[in-house]
């Protein structure tokens, strides 16, 4: 069934093809569909499940304040009450964020883990690129407090996620999206546990993991998987060419090549 009842809250899953499981985990302000272009292309291997996180789109909004918590237990229940652990379980932005922490929480969940760009910049500290990227995030926190959601949305596909000029590029169902999961992005902006991770616990994950960023992304990026890179001496890193935080939407093809191909390496040689 496409809704499940996880942790109290109706959430939208999807399964497509058959083989190992891979879960993919969406950022802020989307939701399953941000994984159309590259789910074909993963589900002629693997069986797939794309899902709408708490708040966003066809799963449920709770008027209260959230916490990565939840999306994290939401997780790993939802993957419990399917049977598929251990999955595969790819995460991109704030599903990065997510991965990250489950994979503290419960690494005997993982297969193997992906990460692109989780925007965990509690790991910073003083890093001189982190007050530019914090007013951008501030100016849309700002515009959209005061009321004009669609003037916000664009401001953070242009100014923080995508670049210049790139709300009007965007079909208009995902300008949409944009929009109707806005007030969910505010919601996880008041929320400071939500950027940080503890890597002491994280060092002791030992599975497969992937580490990637686009060379066209703020190079706080490479910052943050620096030291989760350092926490996790073997995991595997790659660089994007030509895209920044959204491979999986501007470099489909790319996606499905590493990812896939990592993820159908770490398959085998677990037979």
């Amino acid at each position: 069934m496409p809704i499940s009842v996880i942790n109290g809250i109706r959430i939208y899953s999807e399964w497509h093809g058959e083989g190992a499981p891979v879960m993919l985990v969406h950022g802020s302000w989307g939701d399953h569909h941000n994984w159309d272009l590259v789910v074909p292309g993963l589900a002629r291997t693997f069986r797939t499940l794309t899902y709408d996180r708490r708040g966003h789109s066809q799963s449920e909004r709770v008027a209260s304040q959230g916490s990565i918590d939840e999306d994290v237990a939401d997780l790993a229940l939802l993957m419990t009450a399917q049977h598929v652990a251990p999955a595969h379980i790819v995460g991109n932005s704030f599903g990065a964020s997510i991965v990250l922490k489950l994979a503290v929480a419960r690494p005997d969940l993982f297969a193997s883990l992906t990460v692109h760009e989780p925007p965990l910049v509690g790991l910073l500290g003083n890093d001189p690129g982190l007050p530019a990227v914090q007013q951008r995030i501030e100016a849309v926190v700002a515009t959209l407090q005061s009321g004009r959601t669609e003037l916000g949305a664009q401001q953070f596909v242009e100014t923080v996620a995508l670049g210049p000029g790139m709300w009007e590029k965007l079909p208009p169902e995902m300008r949409q999206t944009f929009v109707f999961n806005a007030p969910t992005w505010l919601d996880e902006m008041n929320e400071q546990g939500a950027f940080v991770l503890d890597l002491g616990r994280l060092a002791a994950f030992d599975r497969p993991a992937l580490i990637s960023r686009g060379d066209q992304s703020p190079a706080f990026f490479g910052t943050i998987l620096d030291k989760i890179g350092e926490t996790l001496p073997h995991a595997r890193r790659h660089t994007f060419n030509g895209a920044g935080h959204v491979p999986h939407l501007t470099h489909p093809d790319d996606f499905v090549s590493i990812v896939g191909g990592f993820i159908g390496s770490v398959a085998t040689a677990r037979r």
